[in-house]
């Protein structure tokens, strides 16, 4: 693969440099004695954008004629262009020209009228034809029921006596006098200025110094007609050789890929065969599209898929994960549907069903329409939530991660306990999703072997990093969700670069004080009475869950009594950090947690709708 890619990159460089001897700028003519077309014009069907300058595109029309476009989506034939004088004169291919001045505005354009001496012209419509002996007359716009006159304005104002009852005014235009006299519009152009390169015998063009706030212009020599019909030959060579062992290259890569991705799908066959019994819904491929109505509505995008909105059939609203073919050869998958597929319970999002058909993987969720916990805990959060309602989501969230350990014939541990992962229902009730780094145990085993460490940096236990601390197990899940508590509590990320060295780490800095001659102080001013009750029990929970130790971390059975029971049954833990001296001001933090219901500190926020 590396050899391939690094061949590729070569032919890549090579065509590069060889770009810059072989013209992609020719000169062109949309018919055998048409104007000659280049720089600063340029044929905008034929020519890459960078062999004109912005407003001097031109084209081809049906009849062969070379079409210029000028703003405001007039079109008129070019008849010449004067490279050295820097002018172009034009004609309407309909043979009226004046049908075009009410919508000619060059303001906005690089080229301007040629003459400096402009009128204001005033069309008039009269179905009296005795009047086009009056004034100057545009047969083309009328009939034999309306003429059409042009009257400058001067004349307007001063035809006194005359009758013009039968007459209408129509438009008023500001171009040079003589042209209602003529069948050309004579423009000119000051920018870009290549007057002194053709005045070399050279041609302008862009510079590659050329930046989006401004076009430089550079001279360079007229091509030369025998380097240039050799380029072509050269380059085909070379050109021939790279893409043959390019497609080689690509047929072996497909091969391969093709091999890898049917023995994941047979892989991911073989699973669903034997999970026929408890498997939920299985759509196919078309029923996705037509659920998420072609993917209109997208809710967010992580590492392993993305998530749009869906509806099925019966008016239920649901989250569908449209999974990468590149992520987890199919294990993702596997391990969503063999574990949240096969429980039901309120604190756990439900999988309404999946597809797998060929490389094609999909899984449909039922849809919680209040996001992330995450959304809600940090002090960018637009809306807050008291201490009550975190308390009820937190004691969810606990039966949910009790329900996995214990609830079903085998342990579910989830590794990836985290805020994100935490979804909230219409009526903020909590239900844990997305069980990718799941993994499935004997309730009679002590731990799992882990080969690579699995969740998400903050709130990974140290067992799971290292087998120093112990073996990874249903412990490590405990570890997870005291962190997510204390965030909770604390309304920040429990490492915030933002604040001084000694109270980076937020779970250490609130233990400092728990107990200390600050400690009554610190939890009378989060809110008075009940409320400053919940911040305490929670805090104490969560610095319980956190232990270094897995053997001196609770149970999610004995996290769920600690929530529900009496705040003076609730024991101090041990402490599991060195000692620090934090300095900044308790009352002035708890103050902000008043004012916001968190604690006034930055935070980093996610878009995703699932870690997908």
């Amino acid at each position: 693969m590396s050899v391939f890619l690094v061949f590729t990159i070569f032919c890549l460089l090579y065509f590069a440099v060889l770009g810059v001897e072989i013209d992609d700028c020719k000169p062109t003519r949309c018919m055998k004695h048409g104007p000659t077309i280049r720089f600063p014009f340029r044929d905008k069907n034929r020519s890459p954008q960078h062999c004109g300058y912005p407003g001097f595109d031109v084209l081809c029309n049906e009849s062969k004629e070379t079409v210029l476009e000028l703003p405001f989506s007039v079109q008129v034939a070019v008849k010449k262009i004067n490279y050295v004088l820097q002018q172009v004169d034009l004609y309407d291919p309909e043979k009226c020209l004046v049908k075009k001045l009410p919508h000619l505005n060059l303001s906005t354009s690089p080229l301007q009228f040629l003459s400096t001496e402009k009128w204001d012209f005033i069309l008039v419509n009269c179905s009296d034809a005795s009047r086009r002996g009056l004034f100057y007359s545009f047969p083309c716009l009328g009939d034999s029921s309306s003429h059409f006159l042009a009257i400058t304005e001067s004349e307007w104002d001063n035809v006194g006596s005359l009758d013009l009852t039968s007459c209408t005014r129509l438009h008023k235009v500001y171009v040079p006098y003589n042209v209602r006299n003529e069948k050309y519009l004579h423009l000119r152009w000051s920018e870009p200025a290549c007057s002194g390169c053709e005045a070399k015998g050279k041609w302008c063009r862009l510079s590659s110094k050329s930046t989006s706030g401004g076009h430089q212009i550079q001279c360079v020599h007229k091509p030369n007609t025998t380097r240039a019909s050799m380029g072509p030959m050269v380059g085909g060579a070379a050109l021939g050789s790279c893409l043959f062992v390019t497609i080689l290259a690509s047929l072996v890569l497909l091969y391969i890929s093709f091999r890898s991705e049917r023995q994941n799908h047979i892989k991911i066959e073989k699973f669903l065969e034997d999970y026929r019994a408890l498997k939920p819904t299985r759509f196919s491929y078309s029923d996705i599209t037509r659920i998420t109505r072609k993917f209109s509505e997208k809710l967010g995008e992580g590492g392993y898929g993305i998530v749009y909105k869906g509806r099925l059939s019966n008016r239920i609203d649901v989250a569908v994960k449209l999974l990468h073919n590149s992520k987890g050869n199919g294990e993702e998958f596997v391990n969503e549907v063999s574990t949240i597929g096969r429980i039901h319970h309120v604190n756990i999002v439900r999988l309404l069903g999946f597809c797998a058909e060929g490389s094609k993987r999909a899984l449909v969720y039922e849809f919680l329409p209040n996001d992330s916990l995450e959304k809600f805990i940090f002090r960018s959060a637009k809306t807050s939530l008291g201490w009550r309602n975190l308390r009820d989501i937190t004691l969810g969230i606990a039966r949910g991660i009790k329900y996995l350990h214990e609830g079903c014939d085998q342990q579910i541990l989830h590794f990836d306990i985290k805020p994100h992962n935490i979804l909230l229902d219409r009526n903020f009730g909590p239900k844990i999703c997305d069980f990718g780094l799941a993994k499935l145990c004997s309730k009679e085993q002590s731990g799992v072997t882990m080969t690579i460490a699995r969740g998400t940096m903050g709130y990974i236990a140290p067992e799971v990093l290292s087998r120093t601390f112990g073996r990874a197990s249903y412990k490590s899940d405990v570890y997870s969700f005291g962190m997510m508590v204390l965030e909770m509590v604390g309304g920040r990320k429990n490492v915030d670069p933002n604040v001084k060295t000694s109270q980076v780490f937020f779970p250490q800095w609130v233990y400092n004080r728990l107990d200390s001659e600050f400690g009554e102080d610190f939890w009378a001013r989060v809110e008075d009475g009940e409320n400053g009750s919940i911040a305490k029990r929670l805090t104490i929970v969560g610095l319980w869950c956190i232990q270094w130790s897995p053997n001196d971390r609770p149970s999610m059975k004995e996290v769920v009594v600690m929530l529900e029971g009496s705040e003076e049954s609730l024991v101090i833990p041990p402490n599991p950090f060195a000692a620090t001296d934090g300095t900044s001001s308790v009352a002035g933090i708890i103050q902000g947690r008043h004012r916001h219901h968190q604690i006034e500190l930055p935070s980093i926020q996610e878009s995703e709708y699932f870690s997908a």
